[in-house]
């Protein structure tokens, strides 16, 4: 029996020795399953430390794009096996070599490169650290600073969802937040292996009367718009192919005194998805287990209607017209030589000026709205007094429902020449373009669009 328990004794020692000499040898490989810093701690580009999120959904650490002898600090997916960036800190200043440090230094995230020179920071202004402060990187992939004691979103001192990058992450916000100024918006990384800065950016344009988002290539100082997101319409941007009715994932936007703000959350988090800007495009991204890679959700621009400039003012796109321009009914095209060429441009004008005084409406199906820069809104009007405020503006020369939801609530007014509109073949949304009487026919206001 002594000897039965020598041979267990001995046994349960050499098992804890090669425990011991596991946690030993492999504790930096075991370290990197954190998702917190503090200030006594770093992360270095030598020792290959990372954090993951709680849940083990996102990582963050250094990296080196293929190719290049440039590092940065950025954050990926873990569990997706084809590398995928979500973050990417000093984009525009990489480290040169591997020497580089992440810490926390008073109250700022501070990246650290040869000779201890500064290449990223938090930038935050000194204040009195009232608690330690540790950086997280959370579940949802913000990595953020805090103080150690306060875990609510409102008590964070930064947080790299207020600085996307090329990628929109759920529950992350693009727009414009009226409190601090900041605007909110996704840059192009330049080519695919290369994440600094590009020339593509989606963002909310808040100059035109209605504020929508732009998908926008700057050049050479030359801004070209290439896909508007049309106004949102209570329930989805009429210009953006999202899908209403999934049971996975829900679309949020927030207009008010504090911000005006799209994002989008997951009611399944086992599925991912996201919104990422490359050279010219604006592409969904979604993957779904057990999946291996990346599904297209949908992408922008698609086809030749999404152009902003194939077809002029009074004139809209369809896909399954040949000419894909057309004039709205009572219009014709304003030069009929390029119009008969395929050229339409130059777009339509009116065949009967408005009387203002019998008036009526022609109903379009199935639109994307035209471009906001003229358009005004009033949320607080019912929908059915929407056609009786146009008809009182001699300037006003089209109307929309705000808010689709419900039977309708407020409207929106355009003033001037109705511009960038495409007819799909299913969703959009109505709008009601003013035409005088005569040119409305028997069905009066009544009458859509064939």
């Amino acid at each position: 029996m002594k000897g039965v328990q020598n041979i267990y004794h001995h046994s349960y020692t050499l098992s804890f020795l090669l425990v011991f000499l596991v946690l030993v040898l492999f504790h930096p490989a075991l370290s990197i399953y954190v998702n917190t810093m503090s200030s006594s701690e770093s992360l270095t580009i030598s020792s290959n430390r990372t954090l993951v999120s709680s849940g083990g959904v996102f990582e963050l650490g250094f990296f080196k794009p293929s190719g290049l002898s440039r590092w940065y600090l950025g954050i990926w997916y873990k569990k997706v096996s084809e590398k995928t960036y979500a973050w990417v800190a000093n984009r525009d200043n990489p480290l040169s070599n591997p020497i580089g440090t992440l810490k926390i230094s008073g109250n700022n995230l501070v990246l650290i490169g040869q000779s201890n020179n500064s290449v990223w920071s938090t930038n935050l202004t000194t204040c009195n650290v009232r608690s330690p402060v540790i950086a997280e990187l959370l579940p949802n992939g913000n990595f953020v600073m805090r103080y150690s004691n306060n875990k609510d979103s409102s008590g964070f001192l930064w947080q790299s969802f207020d600085f996307p990058t090329d990628t929109l992450l759920p529950e992350m916000k693009l727009g414009y937040d009226r409190q601090t100024g900041r605007h909110r918006f996704l840059t192009s990384w330049r080519s695919y292996d290369d994440p600094s800065s590009g020339n593509t950016k989606y963002k909310l344009d808040i100059r035109r009367g209605l504020p929508e988002f732009i998908l926008i290539n700057q050049f050479l100082n030359q801004r070209v718009e290439m896909q508007r997101s049309g106004p949102w319409n209570g329930m989805e941007f009429s210009g953006i192919p999202e899908v209403q009715g999934l049971n996975y994932m829900v679309y949020n936007y927030t207009e008010n005194s504090e911000e005006i703000a799209y994002s989008f959350h997951m009611t399944n988090q086992s599925i991912y998805s996201r919104l990422t800007i490359s050279d010219y495009t604006l592409n969904r991204f979604t993957w779904i287990p057990p999946s291996r890679a990346w599904s297209m959700f949908w992408g922008l621009p698609t086809d030749v209607c999404d152009s902003l400039y194939l077809c002029g003012s009074y004139a809209y796109c369809d896909l399954n017209t040949s000419p894909n321009c057309n004039c709205i009914r009572g219009f014709v095209p304003k030069n009929r030589q390029r119009w008969d060429l395929r050229d339409g441009s130059q777009g339509c004008v009116r065949r009967t000026r408005l009387s203002y005084s019998g008036d009526g409406f022609l109903r379009l199906k199935n639109m994307n709205l035209p471009d906001t820069k003229t358009a005004t809104v009033d949320r607080t009007i019912d929908a059915k007094k929407c056609e009786e405020k146009c008809l009182s503006d001699c300037n006003c020369t089209s109307f929309a429902i705000a808010d689709v939801r419900n039977g309708g609530l407020g409207c929106v007014f355009w003033t001037g020449d109705l511009v960038e509109m495409r007819k799909f073949a299913v969703g959009g949304q109505d709008l009601y373009v003013r035409l005088n009487a005569a040119d409305l026919g028997d069905r009066g206001k009544e009458l859509d669009q064939p």
